[in-house]
């Protein structure tokens, strides 16, 4: 690439604005000047993708998208739901296992006040 920018515009500067084909990067110095009909080969609706061709496709997105927010809200409420079950299962343990100790307790207090009662019968028995 010993060539200049100048070399490589043998037309000059008036021909700035025109579309020249290049056969291949060794021949970068040979520009042939492009016909005038050939200047809009690529329009402009072939180099961006058609967006609004296909109403379709963004409502489809649209739709997975809701679906997958639908699927993630209703796959929290099933795990809140478990820990709801789990935690309950828990207290309910812990409820239990106070009644238990407190069914006891109760009946330590029973025979305690059974005791009391036959001691002050007694008392009054042996006071007659």
């Amino acid at each position: 690439m010993t060539h200049s920018s100048q070399d490589a515009r043998p037309h000059g500067i008036h021909e700035e604005g025109k579309l020249y084909v290049v056969d291949s990067i060794n021949d970068l110095n040979k520009l042939n000047l492009c016909q005038t009909e050939s200047q809009h080969l690529f329009p402009l609706e072939e180099k961006i993708p058609n967006a609004g061709t296909n109403p379709g496709n963004g409502s489809r997105g649209l739709f997975f998208v809701g679906l997958l927010l639908v699927l993630t809200v209703s796959l929290a409420m099933v795990f809140f739901a478990i820990f709801l079950i789990i935690q309950t299962g828990n207290q309910m343990d812990d409820v239990s296992r106070r009644l238990t100790a407190e069914g006891k307790d109760i009946d330590d207090l029973k025979k305690i006040n059974s005791m009391i009662v036959k001691r002050l019968n007694q008392l009054d028995s042996g006071r007659n």
